[in-house]
């Protein structure tokens, strides 16, 4: 028999049948369908919250907080040298932007750093946030420009 739309079965004990409940006492699971009797859990439209213990505290809540977070942290967005030469032709003009839309960064909003990872063998005019000190190197003694954006 071949494999076709039409034939298509789960393998072997791989599913099982919807539990049915509340469908009389001879089921074992009428009335209150294995809820209990009284209680929150027992009504419907009961949802726990997400680490809830019942009233006790929540392990989330017992265990000590250490650090902090440091809200005027610099986010930078690395490119390396390598993506460039792949993606880029001599002489194009290189910004965050055309970084963006070219799909190789995902965010146009934080700063850009461009590392030394790689060879260039094209001449670009690239414009970052920073630049390492290779990458610096490497651009310009591929005949290539290099321009620091806010600096």
């Amino acid at each position: 028999m071949t494999l076709s739309l039409n034939n298509l079965r789960p393998a072997k004990g791989s599913t099982h049948k919807k539990k049915r409940v509340g469908r009389g006492p001879g089921s074992g699971l009428g009335k209150t369908s294995g809820r209990g009797e009284k209680g929150q859990k027992s009504r419907s439209g009961y949802s726990s919250k997400i680490g809830f213990e019942g009233g006790q505290m929540p392990l989330h809540r017992r265990l000590p907080k250490r650090g902090f977070t440091n809200i005027f942290k610099k986010q930078w967005i690395e490119v390396s040298l390598e993506a460039l030469e792949r993606t880029f032709t001599a002489d194009d003009e290189i910004t965050p932007e055309v970084l963006h839309r070219r799909g190789i960064i995902k965010k146009a909003k934080h700063d850009i750093v461009v590392l030394g990872n790689g060879e260039v063998s094209k001449a670009l005019k690239i414009s970052a946030h920073r630049f390492t000190k290779s990458a610096r190197e490497k651009i310009e003694k591929a005949g290539g420009a290099v321009t620091i954006i806010g600096g």
